[in-house]
């Protein structure tokens, strides 16, 4: 048994309620701008394909030594990944341009804290496992995913998500 924590997981068919990515797929997928609670707080946004590799390779290792019992694990990007909310929604906008979005100015909001980070040197260290994929990639993916969803044009989502883990299972196998 181990403990895993991973950073602020995206990648489509996400539809929780009060979610970033979620809220705007909801939002522009019928024609509606959508409110942003805090565009300048940074998160480790990272794909949910990195988590779960990430969650893999824990189990391999547990299973191998078990001198990692009982640890806690973090998986996330590199710091240099983490980026800002608004940051993340004009990229977004770089796949599904007829997009918009403003600033939600409400006094009576849950507090949030501005800066997340994740550190994931012991799992580095420890597990050999390090995150793959860069922002841009992320959010291009995530974004994707949704359109097809929505416009239905290309492909099914079925056949765009195993498409998606064959194109990550190829990063892998590269590097």
């Amino acid at each position: 048994i181990a403990v895993a924590r991973a950073g602020n997981v995206i990648g489509g068919g996400d539809w929780s309620e009060n979610r970033l990515i979620p809220d705007c797929i909801k939002s522009w997928s019928v024609n509606k701008k959508v409110m942003i609670r805090n565009p300048k707080s940074t998160r480790p946004w990272q794909h949910v394909l990195e988590a779960i590799r990430g969650y893999l390779t824990l189990a391999i290792c547990l299973y191998k030594d078990h001198k990692l019992h009982g640890e806690p694990f973090n998986f996330g990007p590199k710091h240099s990944q983490n980026k800002k909310v608004i940051t993340l929604v004009k990229e977004m906008k770089k796949h599904w341009n007829s997009i918009s979005w403003e600033e939600k100015k409400s006094k009576n909001d849950i507090y949030e804290s501005k800066l997340l980070k994740l550190d994931s040197t012991k799992a580095r260290k420890k597990l050999k496992w390090k995150p793959i994929m860069n922002f841009e990639e992320t959010i291009k993916m995530t974004t994707i995913w949704y359109k097809n969803f929505f416009e239905k044009k290309q492909i099914n989502v079925f056949d765009l998500s195993k498409k998606q883990i064959e194109h990550y299972n190829k990063k892998i196998r590269i590097r």
